[in-house]
This record gives C-alpha cells, sequence and structure tokens, in this order.
C-alpha cells in the first residue's frame, strides 16, 4: 500500500501555520472593527488607545492559540465531542482576554491616558454609578467576557470548518489513492491474463523438437519464450511502451507460433516510422494477435495471413489486427472471452470514452480488431 496512506495518530487536524493564521485573522479583524468605531466616534487619547487595543490583542492571540492547543488534543475525536469540548474551553479563554482587558484599561492605566483633563467627566461618570451599584465593575467584567465569549466561539467554529474541509480533503485523497491502487490491481490482473494455452502448445512443440534432435530451432524457440514472458510477467502494468517494442514483442510471439504452424502462418506487420515513438499500454495487443492465432491459424489447413498495421487519424492512434482464415460458425463468437475482453477494459481502465476497441468479421473474409488510443508520445 502506498505510504502516503499512513499518517501519524498525533497529526494535526489543520496544521499550526493555518490554525495561527485562523486566530491572527480573526482578532486582526477584530482590531481593526473596534478601532475604526473609536476613530468614528472621535474618542480622545486615540495613539495611548491603539497601544492598549494592540496590547490586548496580542494577549487575545497568544491565549486563543493556547486554546487551538488544547482542542488540537481532540482531533481525533467525533464532532460530536469536539463542539462541546470547544464550546466549554471558549469561556474561561474569554474571561482570560477580558480580564486582561478591564486591567489595562480601567485599573492599571500603564500610561496614564484615562487621568487626563479630558477623561475627568467620564471618570466621575463612572465613579457615580459604582457607587450606586458596588457590583457595577463585575457586571461590566461579565458584559466583556460574553462579548469576548462570542469572538472566540466564532474562531472555533472557524476551526471547525477548517478542520472538517481538511479532513475532506484528507479523505479524497485517500480515495485517489485507493483509486489508483485498484486500478494499478485491475491492469495488473488483466495484464497476467495470458491464455496458458499459449504456454502449454509451446512446451508441446518444444519437447517435439528436442525428440526429433531440431536443437537449433528448440533452442531459438526457448529464448524468444523467456524474452516473451520476461517482459510480459516483469513490466509495472500501468507502464507504456513504445509502438516499435511493442511490435517487437509481437514478433517474439508470431516467431514462437511459426514454430508451430510453419506452413500456415503467414504475418504481415506495416507500421510507418512517424509512429515507432508513439507510446502504448506494454502487451495491448498480445490478447488481440493470440486471438487471431488462436481463431484464425489453428482452425484451417491452409496458409492464413496475420496483418498489424497502424496509423494516424484525428489525433488518434489507429492499430487494426486482422486475419484471412476462415468464418466462424454463428455459435461460436469470436474473442468474446479473454482475449478482447482483456484489452477493452485495460484501455477503458486507462483512457476512458477517449479509447474503443471494435471488432467483427471482414467483409473480404477472416476477422478484424481495430484499438483506437490518443497519441501520446511522452510518457514512455
Amino acid at each position: 500500500m502506498n505510504g502516503k496512506l499512513i499518517e501519524s495518530p498525533h497529526s494535526t487536524l489543520i496544521g499550526h501555520r493555518l490554525g495561527l493564521v485562523s486566530v491572527v485573522g480573526l482578532w486582526g479583524f477584530y482590531f481593526a472593527v473596534v478601532t475604526l468605531r473609536a476613530a468614528v466616534m472621535a474618542y480622545p487619547g486615540q495613539s495611548e488607545m491603539l497601544v492598549y487595543r494592540v496590547v490586548v490583542t496580542a494577549a487575545a492571540i497568544g491565549l486563543t492559540f493556547l486554546l487551538y492547543l488544547f482542542l488540537e488534543r481532540f482531533a481525533d475525536r467525533p464532532l460530536r465531542w469536539r463542539i462541546p469540548i470547544a464550546f466549554a474551553a471558549a469561556l474561561p479563554i474569554a474571561a482570560l482576554i477580558a480580564g486582561i482587558n478591564l486591567y489595562i484599561f480601567e485599573i492599571s492605566d500603564p500610561l496614564g491616558l484615562f487621568k487626563g483633563d479630558e477623561w475627568s467627566e467620564q471618570r466621575e461618570l463612572i465613579e457615580e454609578f459604582r457607587a450606586l451599584d458596588p457590583l457595577a465593575l463585575w457586571r461590566g467584567f461579565a458584559e466583556s467576557v460574553m462579548g469576548r465569549y462570542f469572538v472566540v466561539i466564532a474562531w472555533a467554529l472557524l476551526y471547525m470548518a477548517l478542520g472538517y474541509a481538511q479532513i475532506v480533503r484528507r479523505a479524497e485523497r485517500r480515495a485517489a489513492i485507493f483509486a489508483q491502487e485498484a486500478q494499478t490491481a485491475q491492469l495488473r490482473a488483466l495484464r497476467y491474463q495470458v491464455n496458458p494455452h499459449f504456454l502449454f502448445n509451446t512446451l508441446n512443440v518444444l519437447s517435439s523438437l528436442v525428440m526429433r534432435d531440431r536443437q537449433d530451432e528448440a533452442e531459438k524457440m526457448i529464448l524468444n519464450l523467456s524474452t516473451f514472458y520476461r517482459t510480459s510477467l516483469t513490466a509495472e502494468p500501468a507502464d507504456d511502451v513504445s509502438l516499435e517494442e511493442e511490435i517487437r514483442l509481437q514478433r517474439l510471439y508470431l516467431d514462437i507460433e511459426a514454430v508451430r504452424f510453419p506452413e500456415r502462418l503467414l504475418v504481415d506487420i506495416s507500421i510507418p516510422k512517424s509512429l515507432n515513438s508513439c507510446c502504448v499500454p506494454a502487451l495491448i495487443l498480445q490478447p488481440v494477435v493470440e486471438n487471431a492465432i488462436k481463431y484464425g491459424v489453428s482452425r484451417v489447413r491452409r496458409p492464413v495471413k496475420v496483418s498489424i498495421q497502424a496509423r494516424e487519424e484525428n489525433g488518434k492512434l489507429i492499430i487494426t489486427v486482422t486475419d484471412d482464415g476462415d468464418p466462424l460458425p454463428a455459435d461460436a463468437p469470436h474473442g468474446t472471452g479473454v482475449g478482447l475482453n482483456n484489452v477493452y477494459e485495460r484501455l477503458d481502465a486507462r483512457y476512458g470514452e477517449e479509447s474503443n476497441v471494435s471488432w467483427g468479421p471482414r467483409p473480404e473474409g477472416g476477422f478484424g480488431v481495430t484499438i483506437e488510443m490518443p497519441i501520446n508520445r511522452e510518457s514512455c
């Protein structure tokens, strides 16, 4: 299985970088809104208030990022658990932010901003109000906590949304990897569906050649067979080869079959040089050529020509494999088993609607198969 599927159980839900960006973005927006409001209301001491506001905002960013780190510990929990945890954890964070705001603006006033004459009237009103209501300070604090709580909750909901988006993206990546693995497995299975009768018949012919002391022919056949199976069983199923290499492999196959049918098998291969570099799925022609041998050559006692031709048409590579053997009986359809379906399924898995495979009897006799696929000269 692809190593990319393995994820650490301690991996973050959205990542520290995105978490920090989301926190800074939210509190930055809050800072801008509050600053704009103060400017519109024409509050005195704007520069000093801006300093206080920067300190409180920085503290809010730090505390909210701590909340993010805390929530990340529950990243592997179901959403029904993470939402109430986030709502509960947001309350003390909001209280701490409101407390820092209260201390900076109303209790400490480190720059003496609210001690100037321009604030004297406001200070008197606040002191009178607090004298009438001893709990006024705490009521104001509670109101500030609720205001900050809704801001923190807004971030928590943003965090949940970003986390859900990350989960969806990860699921999509896993699904894509699984789909790719499934397609590769399908291609591999189709590639390995080489007709065992070919191997059995070849071994029988080899046995006959050895028994008749035709060692040179037997040695050549063994070498061809070894090369053919080495290529067909060791290459990756999703790999492409040049059309020239694919034709070379089919020549090996036909040379092996020519030993079985020395008087009956005629071969005609016509491939323009301009198409030799075109990329095709490895051994895509083998089932088709095997089909022609099985149904066109082996059934008759006369010479049968197997032809392989290629051309370029409308940006497509068109390959035809034909034989001029005798027609098959109506109750014996030509190549509806592993052979032609194998080719169709491989091309469909690889190219989808951009490819096509058609087959049927030829008007002049025999049988023909036409393969269409996109022209590609770059991936092999």
